[in-house]
């Protein structure tokens, strides 16, 4: 060991040896040591090292001998052991070092403890005493809280009951908190701020449940206790209960409170305040009221909301400068909105473009196209409605808001301006200065000229000139093809001239391009139908029944599907949501009537055709159907009604008057059948069924005007015959060809009926004309059933004969077996319901 200690000389320098390498601190070999193991795992190393120093160190200025890598005691110059040493076995007591785990009983041997593990686990925690009235306030105390909590939460669900219900039971936790807290004496430590919010929840939530006089009642709870600090903001909320209820007055005296005590630092709560106060004065009439608390607003702090107000107010006393100025102020209002400017790449920083495209569509880039937007909307509207006030003329008014426009920062409004003179124009149905307006766009820039063109190509599609709506259709669509109006408009102009295929591409592509656009879908759906292509068109208007839930046109296309489809029981239940949102549609209710007739079921059809003549007494098919009802179940009375009304309709069709008299006659009123009989004879003398039912009556009855009817009968019955003859003749010179012609010409003629009423038209709007398309099958249907009325016991209807006369003026076609059933269920399918109009929905872009 005294190898390693250096004397100190004279000459020799004291820091030699430091940077001698000693094998004692190597490392790297204490894994393989041995006795380092055993040290390590045992409490010999962690004995403390040896202090001793020899005598004469103060002398030399430094320690003469080190205890590197001994292993033994070494003893001091005293000759007393050192501290630490074990002498006979029991170990000094350490003092110094008992917080470490030392104790003056550790013998050798013993395990190095000084976390105290080998005594085992901590005893648990003395668990708190809940029987306590402190802990028990507290308990109740989260209770409250949570209470409160969960109502907050209902209510931001939409659970308004919910919310209520939880808002009650904090109230009877809180009073219960505050009876407990008086009984245990702390009455001067109730938590005001917990009164607080339990009270002003329960007031929010009776308001929500629109229990107005709870909800005044609690506030005023609170807004009269005056150890609620700033309670009297709340005045703000009873005052907007109050105009809730429509008690103006109030209202405004709960607004001035609430102004009273509101400290002018808080100037936009007393902004806010203000505007309520003057929209309470504008629905109250007092304009000028209302004009006083705008017009401070728009001096203090304008907003665009206030702007549009004070232009209202001017707009109703007729003030024509002020208008003018107001609308002014409106315009130079600013938004405090960026530019989208800087929303556009202009550099090819990496970096950056990530940057702006994350912000391209952010939650505040959102609220600041919100606030433009909703800016256009109203100086749209205050243009609009000052133009034709503020000058001599409409257009002078709007050529003047156009120019303070396009003196602003919303240039880009000018021309939206301009395109709403060209639909105020179409309002007032000035079409030649409206198409005028509009064509003054066609060198402006794309956006702009496609939306004129749209609308011209609109204007022309409602007039029917097809070729020019397609060149402006072109137009706007060449300005841009990712337009949608502009494809629908195109494709109505295809669909005129049936080419039906390419209509449905035009309207797929405005689909692609806005997925939304109803209009498209909805004439996409008539398209598959004009197709036959009955699943698709259904497809189409099953997805737009999804969008316009109570759109009555598009179920009204659906029941007409499934009736073309042969399911009568599907259209019934879709005619009959129909009628649940157009409950007084007279040709919805005859339709309705008349799919239930023809499943046999004549209690609902009789219900559903008399809805129908009660809302509209002047269809008809539905009058026609009403009178064989009557007849059929013996009640002519009844009957008697209804064909008089159709003789009111159509005074020149003889067989409503006829009905009529075989009414009488069937009821047994032979007097009142004569008198209606001469007054048929009067009116149509040449009527040989009128004069036979004359004769026989006139016979029965021993009338003098026998012999008259008869000879009149006689030349009646003559003229019949020549005409036949006549009729006869002309067809037999004819030949063959010419009834091969007849036959053509007439298919040619239902053709044409046919296509022109294949017409652009709504099913609704000009659901009319259903009765006169189906009126010959609805009439066959009539006929045959007033042909096998019973009257075999019944007086001048014994004979077949004369039944077969009833049957003829009934029904002047014919019997119902003659006829060609092909085309009457050709006209039933095809112009029974109608097709919808494709223009109706297409309102200028």
């Amino acid at each position: 060991m005294m190898e390693h200690v250096h004397l100190a000389e004279e000459e020799e320098d004291l820091y030699t040896g430091y940077n001698d390498y000693n094998p004692t601190f190597d490392s790297e070999e204490l894994d393989n040591d041995a006795g380092f193991q055993q040290a390590v795992r045992t409490s010999h190393g962690r004995r403390p090292p040896m202090t001793a120093k020899f005598p004469g160190t103060a002398i030399g200025g430094r320690p003469i001998g080190t205890s590197f890598g001994s292993r033994t005691a070494m003893v001091s110059s005293m000759g007393r052991p050192m501290t630490g040493a074990v002498q006979d076995g029991v170990s000094r007591p350490m003092t110094a070092v008992r917080a470490a785990g030392y104790t003056s009983s550790l013998t050798r041997g013993s395990t190095f403890d000084p976390l105290g593990q080998s005594k085992g686990p901590a005893p648990p925690l003395e668990p708190n005493n809940e029987d306590t009235p402190e802990e028990k306030i507290k308990i109740l105390e989260r209770k409250v809280n949570d209470l409160i909590e969960e109502s907050c939460l209902a209510h931001s669900l939409v659970a308004p009951q919910l919310a209520l219900e939880k808002a009650k039971e904090a109230g009877r936790k809180e009073r219960a908190l505050v009876r407990q807290r008086e009984q245990t004496g702390n009455g001067d430590h109730i938590n005001l701020d917990l009164t607080y919010s339990v009270l002003f929840n329960l007031a929010n939530q009776y308001a929500n449940n629109d229990m107005c006089p709870e909800a005044l009642n609690t506030y005023q709870v609170i807004v009269k206790n005056k150890m609620f600090s700033n309670a009297g903001r709340l005045k703000v909320n009873m005052a907007n209960i109050y105009f809730k209820q429509k008690n103006y007055l109030k209202a405004i005296k709960f607004y001035r409170m609430a102004l009273d005590q509101i400290p002018n630092t808080h100037k936009e709560m007393r902004i806010r305040i203000m505007q309520n106060i003057g929209v309470v004065f504008v629905r109250m009439g007092q304009y000028s009221d209302a004009i006083t608390s705008f017009e401070h607003i728009m001096s203090e702090s304008p907003n665009i909301k206030t702007g549009f107000n004070l232009i209202l107010c001017y707009y109703a006393i007729g003030d024509r400068e002020k208008m003018k100025k107001a609308f002014q102020k409106l315009i130079s209002v600013p938004l405090g909105v960026d530019e989208d400017d800087k929303y556009i790449s202009t550099n090819d920083d990496t970096r950056a473009n990530m940057v702006i495209e994350a912000i391209k569509n952010d939650k505040l880039h959102q609220m600041e196209r919100e606030r433009k937007a909703l800016a256009e909307k109203y100086i749209m509207t205050s243009a609009k409605l000052i133009a034709p006030s503020i000058e001599s003329s409409f257009a002078a008014g709007f050529d003047w808001c156009v120019d303070m426009v396009k003196s602003s920062h919303y240039v880009e409004l000018a021309n939206d301006l301009e395109i709403n003179k060209a639909i105020t124009y179409l309002r007032q149905r000035d079409f030649n200065q409206a198409v005028d307006t509009l064509k003054t766009f066609e060198k402006k820039d794309s956006r702009v000229k496609s939306a004129a063109a749209t609308n011209l190509a609109f204007l022309y599609f409602l007039e029917k000139d097809y070729e020019q709506a397609e060149r402006y259709a072109d137009l706007a669509m060449s300005a841009d093809r990712y337009n949608p109006v502009a494809l629908i408009n195109k494709g109505n102009t295809v669909f005129v001239k049936q080419e039906y295929d390419k209509a449905a591409e035009f309207y797929k592509e405005a689909l692609r391009n806005d997925s939304s656009c109803t209009e498209a879908l909805y004439n996409l759906g008539l398209t598959y139908k004009k197709l036959s292509r009955l699943e698709e068109a259904l497809s189409c208007f099953l997805k737009l029944h999804a969008i316009l839930r109570n759109s009555a046109q598009v179920m009204f296309q659906l029941a007409h599907l499934y009736e073309l489809m042969e399911d009568p029981q599907q259209a019934i239940e879709w005619l009959m949501q129909l009628i649940s949102v157009t409950p007084t549609d007279p040709h919805v209710l005859a339709k309705l009537a008349d799919l239930y007739d023809g499943e046999g079921d004549k209690s609902q059809a009789f219900q559903y055709y008399y809805e129908s003549f009660r809302y509209f007494p002047s269809n008809i098919d539905v009058i026609e159907w009403l009178g064989a009802y009557y007849i059929d179940t013996q009640f002519c009375e009844k009957a008697i009604q209804y064909f008089e009304r159709a003789t009111l309709i159509q005074p020149n069709q003889v067989k409503w008057q006829l009905m009529v008299a075989s009414c009488y006659r069937r009821s047994g009123n032979y007097q009142k059948s004569l008198e209606t009989y001469r007054d048929i004879h009067c009116k149509f003398p040449e009527n040989v069924e009128c004069l036979r039912f004359l004769v026989r009556l006139s016979t029965d009855m021993n009338l003098k005007e026998v012999q008259e009817y008869s000879i009149k009968l006689k030349k009646a019955e003559k003229m019949k015959e020549i005409k036949e003859q006549r009729v006869k003749s002309s067809r037999e010179g004819s030949g063959g060809r010419g009834r091969r012609e007849g036959s053509a010409s007439s298919e040619v003629e239902v053709k044409a009926v046919s296509h022109s009423d294949a017409k652009l038209q709504s099913p609704l709007l000009d659901s009319g004309r259903e009765g006169s398309h189906s009126s010959s099958a609805k009439g066959e249907r009539l006929s045959a059933r007033l042909r096998t009325l019973p009257g075999s016991n019944e007086p001048y209807e014994a004979s077949s004969h004369q039944r077969d006369l009833d049957a003829s003026y009934v029904d002047p076609l014919g019997p119902q077996a003659e006829r060609p059933k092909t085309a009457a269920k050709k006209r039933v399918d095809e112009d029974d319901f109608g097709d919808g109009e494709l223009g109706d929905d297409l309102l200028p872009y």
